[in-house]
């Protein structure tokens, strides 16, 4: 479960290794594609819809990846309404 549920007690688990790394990046694909499939842009939101998906995810990355990941979905797609806005705005300007 996890990086930081396995191991020694002593050995240091600061670092992900490139395939703990790698597996929390698959599983955070799945759970987003899931998440964009469902229409969904807010994890967390989804209810049941993404169950399966959100265990994988939260199983393989670290607290503070999934903090960061989550609210990065969510900062992108404000910021992609914002561009739109921006380019209608310019493209308006210009005629």
């Amino acid at each position: 479960m996890g990086w930081f549920s396995w191991g020694n007690k002593n050995q240091d688990i600061s670092e992900p290794s490139r395939q703990n790394r790698q597996k929390c990046w698959e599983t955070r694909d799945s759970y987003f594609d899931c998440l964009d499939r469902a229409n969904i842009i807010k994890p967390g939101d989804e209810g049941n819809s993404c169950a399966k998906e959100k265990q994988l995810y939260e199983d393989n990355c670290a607290k503070s990846w999934i903090t960061y990941f989550n609210q990065r979905r969510v900062l992108a797609d404000a910021q992609k309404d914002r561009l739109a806005q921006a380019q209608a705005q310019a493209d308006s300007a210009r005629k």
